[in-house]
């Protein structure tokens, strides 16, 4: 019995599903402003998992990966969320380092 497919799939749904309590926690403690750093680590994370010889660790770096690129562009979105009023708003949130570089990109959306 192959049980590979099983693990792999519990396991992203343990790993995509931690990642919205990350996006909310991130944007109430840093910010949306955050974003481009996200996404480089889920990048970086995402290529790594090219260089990873066994296939479950692989598979879930991927994923991980994946899903720190997805949180960012998630981040405006649940900014606008925590305005609203939809979750609590810090208003002492951590700045970026190049805040000002950083606000003249567009933040991507899916």
């Amino acid at each position: 019995m192959n049980t590979f497919g099983l693990v792999i799939g519990l396991c992203s749904l343990l790993i995509i599903g931690l990642g919205f309590p990350i996006v909310i926690l991130c944007e109430r403690y840093l910010g949306y402003l955050w974003w481009p750093y996200m996404m480089g680590i889920g990048l970086l994370i995402t290529l790594s998992s090219l260089l990873i010889l066994t296939d479950w660790l692989s598979a879930l770096t991927g994923i991980l990966g994946v899903t720190l690129i997805w949180g960012s562009t998630e981040l405006r979105e649940q900014s606008r969320r925590a305005e609203a009023g939809w979750f609590p708003n810090n208003p002492n949130k951590i700045t970026p380092p190049y805040e000002n570089v950083i606000k003249k990109l567009k933040a991507p959306r899916l």
